[in-house]
């Protein structure tokens, strides 16, 4: 879901994705949901992007998001983000991601996230993981369930087998559109067709 989830620099908020032409995109914002455009030259970034630095590596954002998520029943952080102390803001962070790396993570960074957070649940997105990892959990339950199905206890009948799962479609957010002068040549079957026109 944060695929289309996007920070415009210089602009407050999060803004939703809604389509997305040759040299901009038109968005809408999560809290007051006015579409304005985004153009090539505006520093737009997907929050599946955004990562946390820790003492070891880096985790993704929307890790750190489910790990509030889970703090916070689904609801709003109770903190008032705007007046908390350096110190508040570092105890909150610890809770959710205790091996935050406290000298390259800011107290900014921690208000940014926790803003971030606040303003999704309020829009009410809260499927956070991306879809990779939605699918392969929603495949995991329909395995344990397919495992369930008896076998037969007789070797003359049928074994009972499982509906085949539906195919579904994946659609990326960022397509990149190529442009005319990158297109591969026609075939020939093509090139007489339009010879015939």
């Amino acid at each position: 879901m944060l695929k289309t989830i996007l920070s415009v620099s210089g602009k407050p908020g999060l803004y939703k994705m809604i389509s997305q032409g040759k040299n901009l995109l038109i968005i809408e914002s999560l809290k007051d949901k006015k579409r304005i455009p985004a153009y090539a030259n505006d520093k737009t970034i997907a929050l599946e992007t955004v990562e946390i630095y820790t003492n070891d590596d880096r985790v993704p954002l929307y890790q750190v998001l489910n790990s509030i998520k889970e703090k916070e029943n689904l609801k709003q952080i109770p903190l008032d983000i705007s007046k908390a102390t350096p110190d508040e803001l570092r105890a909150y962070m610890s809770e959710v991601l205790p091996e935050f790396d406290r000298e390259r993570v800011y107290p900014t960074d921690i208000k940014r996230l926790m803003n971030w957070y606040n303003l999704l649940v309020e829009a009410g997105i809260t499927e956070f993981s991306p879809e990779e990892n939605a699918e392969e959990q929603q495949e995991k339950d329909e395995s344990e369930g397919e495992d369930e199905v008896k076998k037969p206890k007789e070797e003359g009948k049928k074994e009972v087998k499982p509906k085949q799962k539906a195919a579904t479609t994946k659609t990326t957010a960022y397509q990149k559109t190529t442009t005319p002068s990158k297109q591969q040549p026609a075939t020939g079957k093509m090139r007489q067709r339009t010879k015939q026109k």
